[in-house]
């Protein structure tokens, strides 16, 4: 069946504040850049409006949803609410569309997760907010769409379903959610010792989560290394009904808030290894702060999912809206050429280190 894709314009022009790192347009520049690439097939997009309150407390508890209401409302919370919830603190910005948007991508995610019931493939890059907890933000993230999502196929009757996520922040949110629930198998790939500081190695979530938490530099050779012998074993010995991967873009080199070193095509090997594991599969977005690393990584997601050669150099009107993009940070003064020219990195490969083979083995042990 052909990819589905989900998006909405109300990621255009809201941003968390102009020295937010979200202050970037990730979604906006990656559906532009399908589109000017000659990807974008109208009668497989779909949009929504912002999810309704009762949507978002099948796991996010109705004092916080509606404090996230009125804090969009009054763009203010009282010290209580910033307290209690982490609205307005910690990175967890209060800007206009603080409900509409997270409830946005509620919606979409909910509609990609039901839309593959019977089977399929859906892509929303604007979803993969895999921080959010049941009463307090966390990490930029106001919801949790994968858990939504997740819960929605549980609720539809499946009973194997697996959480693969490849941010560089662990996705903790997800994995406390399912703690325990052997219907769901959570695997996270990322950065050791870097926030929230959990998902160790040992972590296994009372069963239900398998942790890769990888050193500074992991590279191309070290994600295929993991995905051939150690992801897809997992997903073999769980035999999935369903499969969620979050593809957050900051793993890539050149993001800024991580450490890793990984190239685009080490993200489009594990879209494309996992995808045919499962009869349903929805890809999300997740983290990502370059907005050309981003859209350049996630446009490649989509190419991936509907088997597209991946242009060698791009045509202008891709190069165009590449240009169009603001990055406040150094590495925006003088971006590298090829961050418009093309959309495969270049590899990042490099020696497998000891480390690696330990995750594998450890994840693998019984």
């Amino acid at each position: 069946m052909a990819a589905l894709l989900f998006g909405s314009e109300i990621y255009r022009g809201s941003t968390y504040g102009p020295k937010h790192p979200l202050a970037i347009q990730r979604v906006p520049a990656t559906l532009d850049l399908i589109e000017a690439l000659g990807w974008f097939d109208a009668a497989r997009y779909h949009t929504a409006g912002p999810a309704a309150p009762a949507a978002l407390t099948r796991f996010h508890t109705p004092e916080y949803v509606a404090a996230l209401q009125l804090a969009e409302a009054e763009q203010r919370v009282s010290p209580e609410v910033r307290a209690r919830h982490h609205l307005g603190a910690h990175g967890n910005a209060i800007y206009p569309a603080m409900y509409r948007r997270p409830a946005t991508s509620v919606a979409l995610t909910l509609a990609a997760c039901r839309a593959v019931l019977g089977g399929g493939v859906a892509y929303n890059p604007g979803g993969g907010t895999h921080h959010g907890q049941a009463d307090r933000a966390a990490g930029f993230c106001f919801v949790n769409d994968p858990v939504l999502g997740l819960l929605a196929w549980l609720d539809a009757g499946l009973t194997r379903v697996l959480y693969v996520d490849i941010d560089a922040h662990h996705g903790d949110g997800v994995e406390a959610a399912f703690a325990g629930d052997k219907r769901v198998l959570t695997l996270s790939v990322h950065e050791a010792g870097r926030w929230p500081h959990t998902g160790l190695a040992h972590d296994r979530a009372g069963g239900s989560a398998r942790n890769f938490p990888v050193p500074e530099g992991f590279n191309d050779s070290e994600m295929d290394v993991l995905l051939r012998e150690a992801i897809i074993p997992l997903a073999e010995r769980f035999r999935p009904e369903a499969i969620m991967l979050q593809c957050g873009a900051d793993a890539l080199e050149e993001d800024p808030l991580a450490r890793l070193s990984l190239s685009n095509n080490a993200l489009w090997r594990v879209v494309a290894a996992l995808v045919p594991m499962a009869p349903r599969c929805v890809v999300l977005g997740g983290g990502g702060y370059n907005p050309y690393s981003v859209a350049r990584a996630w446009a490649g997601v989509w190419a991936t999912l509907n088997f597209l050669p991946v242009p060698e150099t791009l045509p202008s009107p891709a190069r165009a809206v590449l240009r169009r993009q603001t990055y406040s940070r150094a590495a925006g003064r003088e971006p590298p050429e090829h961050w418009f020219t093309t959309l495969a990195d270049a590899p990042r490969e490099g020696p497998v280190r000891p480390e690696i083979h330990a995750l594998v083995a450890g994840a693998l042990a019984d």
